[in-house]
Parts: C-alpha cells; structure tokens; sequence
C-alpha cells in the first residue's frame, strides 16, 4: 500500500455524493492507496497471443487474463528479472510484441471492436501516447484508414515513435485542437474514439500525486472542453457510425454530464448504446444509462468511465470548413513503381503492398488504401508510412517498412540472437559465425517480429537503425 498516495479531504467530500450504493467509500479509499497491477496487450499486428504465452512459459512470466480483452494479460516476472531488467528493455518489449497498458484502459477500444471491424475510417481524436491508437490499428488488422490526432507537440512524437515500433501502417497523424474536426472533416468517419482530457481522479494507482491539484472548480473547466470535443466528434461522425467516450476520471460532471450534453443537444439522432454485455461482469459497472462507470475497486484496475453511441442520423453544421493550401504529395510514377516492386519482390519475395504509393520531394510514402477521400480535408502531420528515400539507383528502404511489411518477407530474413539484438539496438553492426556471400538489405526479427533494417556485408550485417532510436542502456538479458 503506498502511504503517500495524496488523496484532499474535499475529493473525499465530492465523491461521497455520487458513490453508487452498492460500494462502500472505505473500499475506494483503500484501492485508491493499493498499487495497480502490472498489465499488457499482446500486439496482434506482430504476435499471436497463442505465441507470446509460448515466449511468456520459457521466461516463467506469470500471466492471469483480463476478462474483458482477449489480448489483455496481467503479468508478473520473477523478482531476479523485475530488479534487473525494465520490462520496457526486455525483448518482447522491443520487439513491438506487447504494449504495457493499465487494464481498464484497454475498454474504449474494445467498446468499439464491433464498429471497427466495419469501419473503413476511424478517428482517434487524443491519440499519444498510442496504446489505444495502437489497439484499434490491431482491431482493424491495419486495414482502412485511421486518423489519429494529438495537440500536444511533444506527445505526437512520442505517438509516432509507438506506432513505428508496434508495426501499425494504416495511421494518419494530425496535430490540431479536436475541436476542429467537426468543421473539416463532416461526416467522414465510421467510428470516433474520444478518450478525453480529463482530471484523471482514476489514475491515482498508478500517480500518488494525480490529485494534488484536484478542485471541484477544475473539474468544471475541463468539462466544458470535453463537451465542445464529443459535440465536434459528433459532427464529425457518419450517420450510423458509432462513438465512444470515454475518461480515466471519476466525477460526473466530466463523464455523465457530458454524456448528458451530446443527449440534448443532438436529441433526435442520439441513440446510447449499452455495454452492459460488453464483457462477462460489465453489469457491475454499468450505470443505469448503460455506460461502464469502472472504479478501482470493481476490478481491481484504474478508474475509468466509457460511454457508447449511435448516430442515427445526420445532422446539420452550419460551420464546415474547408482546408486551404496545396496537398505536398503526388502518386509516384508508373515506371519506377513497377521497378520498386520488382526489386522488392526479387529481395523479400513481397509482391505488392496494399496502399497507394505517393511521392513528396525524394521521399516515397505508401497511403492506406481509400485514404484519398480524407487527405485533403486537414493538414497531416505525417500520413502512412514512409517506405524509404528516392535517390539515382532506386530506393533506399526506411526502418518502417521493416516493422510494418517485415512479416510478410519470404527472403532475406536473419533473427537476432538475445546478444545480437542488444547489440543492434545500441547501435552496432551485427557480427556473422559464418561469412555470407548475399548482398542488399535484410529484415532483422526478435521473438519472430521484424524490428528493423540492416546490410548484409560478407562477416557482419550493417546496422541501419535511426539514429533516435539508438539505446545505451543494458537490454534483453541481464547479470
């Protein structure tokens, strides 16, 4: 139990007003104090879960399933490996294999799981740092087009680094206040996650200072932004798409009451979708809305707050917007396409990639395929992946066209050894037992995932790793 966990006697105070019945404050206080359970996501883009509880029995990590994610495992490592070795430095880590994510976190995206598999756009409108990005693009199997924004600058590099490591190539990243997209992008997206900015009353588990600048008057100013970001979302949403909404909060003024004002301000074409069958035992957090009001006692999580609606029809908004300025990218030509596949087909065995190859300057960048019906809508940050580098003699491969099409390669494949991985994320070349008389690029894997791009070079492999993703700390094995 963390003693110094800060928890204002005025919190207290609030939350006493809206404890649902059937728990009890002494229950919450104390989960509030206890520390939270260490939990992943097997990434499905890269492993299968079959596999990764293989990996999980040779390392004696001890898995219990999270009941409402079928990808979703609460972990414990031997006590050797855990003061030794970050789990963020161990091989399934860095092999983009597992993403650490707080349980309840994972429910938004799965509240959408249904609408997604149906979706060819999706909108991610608070993206970083990726967890719930990334779990969408795994639900949508990289499939169709996923817009994922972010404000903060910052946290959009931080977004972008996850999604490169978790293999995802279907993403869109823009950088805007998600109050705009209701005006630029009008009934364009089948499915909306919007995982709010919020006061994070729940993450007190996993922060002891969360509340330190908890104020009922703060709670107030927040949900003011919430209410204009689920009423943009909701513009932005098709008619018959679905929308979730969700915090890592507490109060009703940041959950319900927004809830409350999307219901009333689109009254004709709201319809609440209960998740009180989202998984066996939603009902004990399911309000009588329908909504999962997840505290931390319930499941022994974080706290958390997820709603779900449809849109039954259109609506009209009187303040569409249109994008000024020239879209940067142009469809790369016929000609050195053809001959870029067939070097790609002749080095990996890969025939074609599903997207359209589109060329900005000496970049060349694959869209997700259908993505030409959002691009001009609103400035991207980036949009795709960029495939590699134009220069005289064809095209010089990037790092994520290993970690998003390294699965798919049939040649030129080598897997690390635990010894050669830490080498080639600290940015050395890779030694050979045995010279090699291949030339060309090669797919490095770790725990049977593609993590990156080398140069066979007779006794060694050439370390292609970006410079900012160069390590200098103990990774993998320790002793």
């Amino acid at each position: 139990m963390d003693a110094n966990t800060y928890i204002p006697d005025a919190f207290i105070d609030d939350v006493k007003t809206y404890l649902p019945e059937h728990l009890h404050l002494d229950d919450f206080i104390a989960a509030c104090k206890k520390p939270l359970r260490r939990s992943v996501r097997v990434n499905t883009l890269k492993m299968s879960v079959a596999e990764f509880k293989q990996h999980c029995a040779q390392r004696d990590w001890q898995l219990t399933a999270i009941p409402w994610c079928d990808e979703g495992f609460w972990l414990t490592r031997p006590a050797q490996e855990e003061a030794n070795l970050a789990l963020g430095n161990t091989d399934l880590h860095l092999s983009g294999a597992m993403y650490v994510q707080e349980a309840s976190s994972m429910l938004p995206p799965l509240a959408l799981k249904e609408s997604v598999s149906n979706s060819t756009y999706v909108l991610d409108m608070a993206a970083a740092p990726g967890s719930k990005t990334s779990q969408l693009a795994a639900l949508m199997n990289n499939q169709g087009v996923l817009v994922a924004n972010e404000l903060s600058s910052s946290r959009l590099k931080v977004l972008a680094a996850t999604l490169k490591r978790m293999g995802v190539g279907n993403c869109a990243l823009s950088h805007f206040d998600g109050v705009i997209f209701g005006d630029y992008m009008y009934e364009c997206f089948d499915s909306i996650l919007l995982d709010a900015p919020c006061s994070g009353e729940g993450t007190v588990r996993k922060d002891p200072d969360a509340l330190k600048n908890w104020s009922i008057s703060s709670n107030i100013s927040i949900a003011e932004v919430q209410k204009a970001l689920i009423k943009s979302a909701f513009y932005a949403l098709k008619p018959g798409g679905s929308l979730v909404y969700s915090t890592c909060t507490l109060t009703p003024l940041e959950n319900q009451q927004v809830c409350d004002s999307l219901l009333n301000t689109f009254p004709d074409c709201t319809e609440t979708v209960s998740l009180a069958s989202l998984f066996p035992g939603a009902e004990r957090a399911t309000t009588a809305q329908g909504y999962l009001h997840v505290w931390p006692q319930t499941y022994d999580s974080e706290g958390f707050f997820i709603a779900k609606f449809t849109k039954t029809g259109s609506v009209d908004n009187p303040n569409q917007k249109v994008k000024k300025g020239a879209f940067p990218f142009q469809p790369f030509d016929k000609k050195p396409s053809q001959a870029f596949y067939a070097e790609l087909k002749k080095q990996f065995g890969i025939a074609a990639l599903n997207g359209s190859l589109m060329q900005r300057d000496k970049e060349l960048w694959l869209f997700p395929a259908g993505f030409t019906e959002v691009a001009d809508k609103i400035k991207y940050a980036r949009l795709g992946i960029q495939l590699g580098t134009i220069h005289n003699h064809g095209i010089r491969l990037s790092h994520e066209f290993a970690t998003v099409f390294g699965k798919y390669c049939s040649n030129n494949c080598f897997a690390l050894s635990a010894e050669q991985a830490n080498d080639y994320f600290n940015g050395k070349d890779i030694r050979l037992t045995t010279p090699v008389n291949v030339t060309g690029e090669v797919v490095l894997t770790l725990c049977g995932c593609p993590i990156g791009l080398g140069k066979w070079q007779k006794s060694k492999i050439k370390n292609s790793l970006p410079r900012d993703l160069v390590q200098n700390s103990p990774l993998i094995t320790w002793g």
